[in-house]
């Protein structure tokens, strides 16, 4: 489905769809985890509360944008692992106008390829359906794991930089999208 509050996305084994309010229980408990937390932001778990206004403002970014984050969920057990989705990267201006893919995982399901799925899936409907020519991807300098996500799709190193809000080292990626040649 193409309108933005009612897409969908699947893989062979996940089901993506725009974060709802009630997503909370779910996110809550991911972003109170230090170990998914040290690489995000300043590096401090959150509380219930700024998960609430983080989740709020997903769900108004979905109305405004059109595009977003994905409520990604494993098929066969029906969990929801986290998300994969869709932001504009406020956080760091010098890379703006731009559009960032990203992904946040419960630690339970770190290492079964779930991040790089769901990405992929996101990146086709970012590329394909919303049009977008260039995306890019934002990590931690010593966020290894993210890094090959971002590797494993195609993306590469633009440049490197500060968080001028942390202080914190990261790594700028970018992903073009493919141009459409036509056929004559």
């Amino acid at each position: 489905m193409s309108s933005a509050g009612t897409t969908r996305l699947s893989t062979s084994r996940l089901d993506l769809r725009p974060v709802r309010p009630d997503d909370l229980d779910h996110f809550a408990p991911m972003d109170a985890d230090p170990e998914v937390m040290r690489y995000i932001a300043d590096g401090r778990p959150r509380t219930r509360e700024q998960a609430a206004a983080g989740v709020d403002r997903i769900v108004r970014t979905w109305r405004e944008q059109g595009f977003g984050i994905f409520t990604t969920t494993v098929r066969d057990t029906g969990a929801v692992a986290g998300w994969v989705g869709l932001a504009i990267p406020a956080f760091l201006p010098e890379v703006l106008p731009a559009v960032e893919i990203g992904w946040r995982l419960r630690r339970e399901f770190w290492g079964h390829g779930y991040a790089t799925e769901g990405a992929r899936a996101v990146l086709r409907w970012a590329f394909q359906d919303r049009h977008l020519d260039r995306l890019i991807s934002i990590r931690h300098v010593d966020n290894v794991a993210s890094g090959r996500v971002m590797e494993k799709l195609g993306f590469t190193v633009e440049r490197t930089t500060t968080v001028p809000e942390t202080g914190r080292p990261v790594l700028v990626y970018e992903l073009n999208r493919e141009p459409v040649t036509a056929v004559t």
